[in-house]
């Protein structure tokens, strides 16, 4: 009768071991695109982050790149204690399941509450940043963001066009007598900006308050999925390494 419980138990162990071990295959695999979502966050979509007042945005981009590599860590080091039997190591992998855990869910609350405040935080600042830094000394990244904004998503200033007649820049003279900036036009030639009329600047597809928040928001939608989507899957790693702990425990004794 002995013999039969210790088989049973043995079988189980193996059980949860090959479950574990398919689980943290997969889990490295979600590391990576977790890793892969906040680098594509920073490296491609990062070009507007100048023009926010908060970092927030770009917080949860970073943490989406740090857990990401903690969790490809972390799958392989489940694999080896699963396979090796150690429970030291499994003790370790349970307690980096859990810090990433509250990593990912740290992530996806930021983004979520970023989310809510965008649209009160774009309305405060976005005009005062484009009308009192573009083609500042120092701003240069600004001035970068918003002739692309203005560019990518055919729009002239934050509201509408009549923004920039409170421009430090075009108030000073450096403007060249452009009333708007070059990147306003539809066509973008040298001092194409002299001249504000419909047919010429995105005056009438309205300012770019909107369409940045839209662009800002769909990113935020996705880093806070994968954020808390990972984050539930890891529960489930969690319940399975208790479990294999438990039954190495009962093998043991």
């Amino acid at each position: 009768m002995g013999e039969f419980k210790e088989k049973k138990a043995t079988c189980g162990t193996v059980c949860l071991k090959y479950l574990l071990f398919t689980y943290n295959c997969c889990f490295w695999l979600a590391g990576l695109a977790v890793m892969a979502v906040g680098i594509w966050t920073l490296a491609l979509k990062s070009d507007y982050i100048s023009l926010l007042a908060s970092s927030t945005y770009l917080a949860t981009a970073y943490i989406l790149v740090v857990a990401g590599v903690v969790v490809m860590v972390t799958g392989v080091l489940g694999c080896c204690a699963t396979f090796k039997e150690r429970r030291n190591l499994l003790r370790l992998y349970f307690i980096l399941l859990l810090l990433i855990f509250l990593l990912e869910i740290i992530a996806g609350v930021l983004a979520y509450v970023y989310y809510q405040q965008l649209n009160t935080e774009l309305k405060e600042n976005l005009k005062d940043t484009m009308i009192k830094q573009y083609h500042q000394p120092g701003h240069e990244s600004v001035t970068s963001a918003v002739d692309k904004l203005q560019q990518e998503f055919h729009c002239c200033g934050s509201n509408n066009s009549q923004d920039w007649r409170d421009s430090e820049w075009i108030r000073s003279g450096e403007a060249g007598g452009r009333v708007v900036p070059d990147s306003c036009c539809k066509t973008v030639v040298p001092g194409c900006g002299q001249r504000d009329h419909a047919s010429n600047i995105y005056k009438v597809e309205g300012g770019c308050i909107t369409k940045l928040e839209t662009f800002i928001q769909e990113h935020l939608r996705v880093i806070g999925a994968v954020g808390i989507g990972i984050a539930c899957v890891q529960v489930f790693g969690m319940i399975f390494t208790c479990c294999l702990y438990r039954s190495l425990k009962l093998e043991h004794y």
